[in-house]
């Protein structure tokens, strides 16, 4: 097995021409599709590897076929199609990984649209400090003017270290990363099914970094993701950070603890804010649900999913 932070065994960074497959989930989003293919498309290379792109449908009624048949019959990439026809976020991510072919497997969301030179800053932070993935920024772009409270908020505003930084799990996501496609050799080194509603990105990163292995940030290799109106209700944004909680299965004491010492603390805070700084009232909020979702997956996990019906956030 390829130890972490390490190459590949058999390749060299400095081959001719490595190949990057990006792998993208969709779900009923087949109007972002075609900006994205065609962002993809146009990744600035500088002749330094080749790429191509594998989308997974977790729609069973094949939503996105039409469009992503339409465009591969143009595109000057090669652009595979699949359909995981159970939805489940985890088992399309697997898939998409199965489909992969190459040195690396990038990963970008559905409602993403990455700048030109994203790949290309990703392989280079690759190169420069030899991890097992490099992740970058998520910008949001707000198809229709957001309300005042979340701009002040920050609702929406994801921090940014530096270029270099070596990652907790907790700053990591798939919405923007390259991965050594070794990483995934080992079958263990999957998402799990359980997380059927998402955290599987978070829980995959938490379980590779308390392997061994190591992640680390690219602030250059930017991707915005598209805000629809509807998702600037703050009913979203909390129902967002339940969520994000994950499964029953992650859950640590040492994380658990973290939160029962949390909630008592934002209800005695939040009041405060309401009155004071209600600019930071929604992101307190936002923080007191996120813990009050790990809780309720800790008591049971078909509570929580009762709550938490099936959908993508």
């Amino acid at each position: 097995m390829t130890a972490p932070g390490s190459a590949p065994q058999g390749t060299t960074e400095a081959a001719a021409n490595p190949h990057i497959c990006v792998c993208v989930c969709t779900y009923k989003r087949p109007e972002y599709l075609a900006p994205l293919l065609t962002a993809l498309c146009a990744q600035e290379t500088e002749g330094r590897f080749t790429h191509s792109i594998s989308i997974v449908d977790n729609d069973h009624l094949e939503s996105a076929r039409a469009v992503v048949s339409d465009f591969a019959a143009k595109a000057p990439l090669a652009i595979s199609y699949d359909v995981e026809p159970r939805q489940n976020i985890a088992l399309a991510r697997n898939r998409t990984v199965a489909n992969a072919t190459g040195e690396f497997l990038a990963m970008i969301d559905d409602d993403e649209e990455p700048f030109p030179d994203w790949l290309l800053r990703l392989f280079e932070a690759m190169l420069a400090y030899a991890p097992d993935g490099v992740l970058g920024p998520v910008i949001p772009r707000f198809l229709s003017p957001p309300p005042d409270w979340a701009v002040r908020g920050r609702c929406f505003e994801r921090p940014s270290p530096r270029t270099g930084t070596v990652l907790r799990w907790k700053q990591t996501r798939t919405g923007n990363v390259l991965i050594r496609r070794a990483v995934f050799d080992d079958p263990a080194n999957r998402f799990r099914a359980e997380f059927r509603f998402g955290g599987e990105d978070v829980d995959f990163f938490r379980r590779q970094i308390a392997g061994g292995r190591r992640f680390v940030w690219c602030a250059e290799a930017k991707v915005h993701e598209c805000i629809p109106s509807e998702r600037c209700s703050r009913r979203y944004l909390l129902k967002r950070a339940l969520l994000r909680a994950g499964h029953p299965s992650s859950q640590g004491w040492a994380i658990l603890l973290t939160s029962f010492v949390a909630i008592p603390a934002y209800a005695v805070v939040l009041p405060f804010l309401f009155i004071s700084r209600h600019r930071s009232f929604m992101r307190h909020l936002m923080g007191m649900c996120g813990h009050i979702g790990r809780v309720l997956a800790f008591v049971g996990g078909s509570l929580w999913e009762k709550i938490m019906p099936p959908g993508r956030a």
